[in-house]
């Protein structure tokens, strides 16, 4: 299989699964979403999936900009671009709690070695 297909599969399932949580989620807080939700059901399969890959995609870009904003909001810089690969790759201003940096900094490698997992299987499969 190709390893561009086997990528493309599995950001569209991580897009349907969050899609689908986000749906299961809104229903669980508006009775409005839940009816549309539930109506939405009808619907086939490929067109369901397709409409939980999009509420996907937009749910992770707003997750993304919130984490952004706060990363801003508490003086975290990332400097992705340094050629340097230490653990420092974040500043924080006094204010920032430590153990809430080290957090950031643990999901931060954990990553980066499923970057590179995923790399070495893509490499392996050419």
């Amino acid at each position: 299989m190709n390893p561009d297909l086997v990528s493309e599969f599995l950001k569209k399932g991580f897009y349907i699964s969050l899609g689908a949580t986000t749906s299961v989620v809104e229903s669980i807080q508006d009775s409005q979403k839940r009816e549309e939700n539930l109506s939405q059901l009808n619907l086939g399969f490929d067109r369901l999936s397709q409409i939980w890959a999009d509420k996907g995609q937009v749910t992770e870009s707003e997750a993304r900009k919130m984490i952004d904003s706060m990363a801003s909001q508490y003086g975290l810089h990332n400097h992705s671009n340094s050629s340097s690969s230490s653990s420092s790759s974040f500043t924080s201003s006094p204010s920032v709690d430590p153990s809430l940096l080290q957090d950031l900094k643990t999901l931060t490698n954990q990553i980066a070695n499923i970057r590179l997992e995923l790399t070495q299987m893509k490499d392996q499969n050419t």
